[in-house]
């Protein structure tokens, strides 16, 4: 009698444990390595979009296509030696797609678009030194404004806007869609 109780314990033991969910513990999921891309439009199309590029990316940090892309975009001859771009191109992903930027002549590519409609303390002080000038350089305004900006008497005012931000809030007219060679 002694050996169908505890065989009947046992039973019921297993019944229990199985229906509040003790068992074994589960398998070690497997880690999955993430991709990485040294092609910069493969990278883009599997990223979506990335304003920098993160460590996914393992190519060069200024892919060729990116360099002979912005030349192409901005109608550089192609005697122009590829070390005056190399210092001042940056490049992101956006929607899928690479997107490139050159500095040139002090253009913000790393910043983002300011369409604040205030007049900073600059343009206030720019204004009371020359109280009708028909434009407040953009030494003053910031290359980043989208407006231009002069001076109504000694107030600065807004002329009109002459660019627009990008979805990433980036100044659209500087950022060229790249594409393969």
């Amino acid at each position: 009698m002694r050996g169908v109780n505890l065989l009947s314990y046992i039973f019921v033991l297993l019944a229990v444990t199985s229906l509040i969910g003790c068992s074994s513990p589960p398998a070690p999921a497997a880690t999955q390595t993430p991709a990485s891309y040294s092609d910069p439009f493969a990278y883009c199309a599997a990223v979506g979009t990335m304003d920098v590029p993160d460590a996914r990316y393992v190519g060069p940090e200024l892919p060729e296509t990116v360099i002979s892309g912005v030349k192409k975009a901005l109608g550089m001859p192609d005697d122009v030696p590829a070390e005056v771009l190399q210092q001042g191109t940056f490049w992101r992903c956006m929607n899928g797609q690479v997107y490139a930027c050159f500095v040139g002549a002090n253009l913000p590519c790393q910043a983002q678009a300011n369409t604040d409609r205030t007049p900073t303390d600059a343009e206030n002080e720019f204004c009371q030194q020359n109280p009708n000038a028909d434009v407040i350089p953009m030494v003053v305004t910031g290359h980043e404004s989208v407006y231009e900006w002069h001076c109504s008497n000694d107030q600065p005012e807004i002329v009109r806007q002459f660019a627009q931000p990008d979805e990433r809030g980036f100044l659209s007219h500087i950022w060229y869609q790249i594409t393969p060679n």
